[in-house]
């Protein structure tokens, strides 16, 4: 009896000892097992990223060379041309409905997160910004064609940029309110002790503060109607030649891709690769150097 009693005080200190073994080894195995989890899961999104940028440039970049980007489209059966007069028809819708869908999602986005939150109208436009990013593109072209083309008796590169603008609100919105919501309140709580009115604060503090969220908002919103055709078939329709009159049918790189794809011609689904691999790398171009020359700005404000 006594033997047992003596041998007890011993064998905590063991138990003790291999129950913090046990614990220190089941926090290193479901560490690696979620670090591993988040590898795996990287890889798996940056595949299909790394899968069409290299099927791109196999079956894209032996068709590129300097006609590609100088010169319109030629007849059929017809060899060179390229697709000059698309691209520089897509960077002016796009540049159109940057410069109207932009400031009218962040105008949204700052009503929703510093004047109407927690408010019934907050509700409703929130909700509204949710139901239209999900209404497919084809609706937003329908309804543009409705408003701006029918009236009109004519397509125009006008209501091709109107409908990419309609469809880049809501996100643009959207991502405003929560990055806005981010936006720590004793921030704007320190401007208010100051005597600086609200709307002072909300451009000066909180915009600035949530200005690199808002920037990607932006980004995604550009990047997903960069590459939109639905929208454009019903609007700017396209055009065969040079046009930058914006009240007239323009070309545009992903209607002209459309076209080329369907086509029976060998020459046009090589140039419609081409088209594609020069659409993918323009929207990744601007989407990087929009992000190098916000970060440059928002390092300097902040120095």
């Amino acid at each position: 009896m006594s033997m047992q009693q003596s041998s007890q005080p011993g064998s905590a200190p063991v138990r003790s000892q291999s129950l913090e073994r046990m614990i220190r080894l089941r926090r290193s195995a479901t560490n690696h097992l979620v670090t591993g989890v988040a590898i795996v899961s990287t890889i798996v999104v940056l595949t299909p990223l790394v899968a069409i940028l290299g099927y791109l440039l196999l079956k894209g970049a032996s068709s590129l060379n300097l006609a590609f980007f100088t010169r319109p489209p030629m007849p059929v059966g017809m060899p060179g041309g390229g697709m000059a007069n698309a691209i520089a028809g897509s960077a002016a819708v796009l540049g159109l409905a940057s410069l109207l869908g932009i400031p009218v999602g962040i105008g949204a986005g700052v009503y929703l997160a510093e004047y109407a939150r927690g408010t019934r109208r907050g509700a409703i436009v929130r909700f509204t910004a949710d139901v239209l990013n999900g209404v497919p593109s084809i609706v937003m072209g329908i309804v543009a064609y409705a408003l701006l083309v029918a009236p009109e008796h004519h397509f125009s590169g006008m209501a091709g940029g109107v409908a990419l603008a309609i469809m880049m609100v809501p996100t643009v919105a959207r991502t405003t309110e929560e990055m806005l919501a981010l936006v720590p309140n004793p921030v704007r709580e320190a401007a208010f002790g100051l005597g600086i009115p609200k709307w002072r604060t909300v451009l000066s503090v909180s915009l600035r503060t949530a200005s690199p969220g808002i920037i990607t908002g932006c980004m995604l919103a550009f990047a997903r109607v960069a590459g939109e055709t639905a929208p454009l078939l019903f609007t700017a329709f396209g055009n065969q030649f040079w046009s930058f009159d914006l009240n007239q049918p323009i070309a545009a790189l992903p209607l002209q891709i459309f076209v080329y794809a369907v086509s029976p011609y060998d020459e046009w689904h090589r140039l419609a690769w081409a088209g594609a691999l020069v659409l993918m790398v323009m929207i990744m171009a601007s989407v990087t150097l929009v992000r190098i020359f916000a970060d440059r700005g928002v390092l300097k404000g902040g120095s």
